[in-house]
């Protein structure tokens, strides 16, 4: 599919893909990870697989994001928020798969929550709900957390490129959006996949996730050696696999 853009209520252009569906009447949302876009292994696959399937499709680069117009230095939760729902508004019609990576999953489950009513099922990769409060903070220097919030961003170092520019508007924002301190009243499939080498959220976070939502047909899948990104040819099938089972769930 051809990526072309919108301008989204709060005036942001963002980059997308879209198909309609041909032989279903759902419609699989990708929503990328922290830093992450839409060109990654892991949402071309399942776009192709989603196609052959004859279901509809929608993946976006939030702002800031891959071919998304703005600074990433500029975004928040709650900006990142609003282009996940203004990309479900403006991009799909009838019930959705939402397909969470990383953060994610934080923004699918938030998205799930906020359209409720068109939700038909959630596969979660490694998901981070709250991660900037509860993985991230927690994880910064005496000295790194003093400097957000006397110089407002610090440099974190990451693995997968130039460190992250964290600033102090992310964590303070992040902390408005918790979700995992009360019960997340979902009442629809939910299947979670989770590598138990993830360096970067921690199994048990996503463990602490199947304990605050309440749908009770939800899969819990550890890998147990399986990473963060979860991309290899053999997690590639796994995902999948996974969206083929909730496709049949959400019926």
């Amino acid at each position: 599919m051809t990526t072309t853009y919108f301008t989204s209520p709060e005036g942001r252009r963002l980059a997308y893909r879209a198909s309609s569906p041909s032989r279903s009447d759902l419609t699989f949302v990708w929503l990328s990870g922290f830093k992450s876009d839409m060109s990654g292994t892991k949402v071309t696959e399942l776009e192709n697989w989603a196609s052959a399937e004859g279901h509809g499709f929608l993946a976006f680069d939030y702002s800031g994001h891959g071919e998304s117009d703005g600074a990433f230095e500029d975004g928040t939760i709650s900006a990142w928020r609003e282009d996940a729902l203004a990309a479900i508004d403006a991009h799909t019609t009838g019930p959705l798969v939402l397909v969470g990576s990383s953060m994610g999953g934080w923004m699918a489950l938030l998205s799930a929550l906020a359209r409720r009513e068109r939700i038909a099922g959630l596969v979660l990769i490694a998901p981070a709900p709250d991660f900037t409060e509860k993985l991230m903070w927690p994880e910064f220097s005496a000295e790194a957390q003093a400097e957000i919030m006397d110089k407002g961003f610090t440099l974190r170092p990451s693995d997968y490129g130039e460190p992250y520019t964290i600033t102090r508007a992310l964590i303070e924002d992040g902390r408005t959006w918790q979700i995992l301190d009360a019960p997340i009243d979902l009442g629809v499939p939910v299947r979670i996949l989770q590598g138990m080498q993830d360096a970067d959220v921690p199994w048990q976070h996503a463990e602490r996730l199947v304990e605050a939502i309440t749908s009770e047909d939800l899969v819990f899948t550890l890998i147990k050696d399986g990473d963060h990104r979860l991309s290899r040819e053999q997690d590639i099938a796994r995902l999948k696999a996974t969206c083929a089972d909730i496709a049949e769930a959400a019926r």
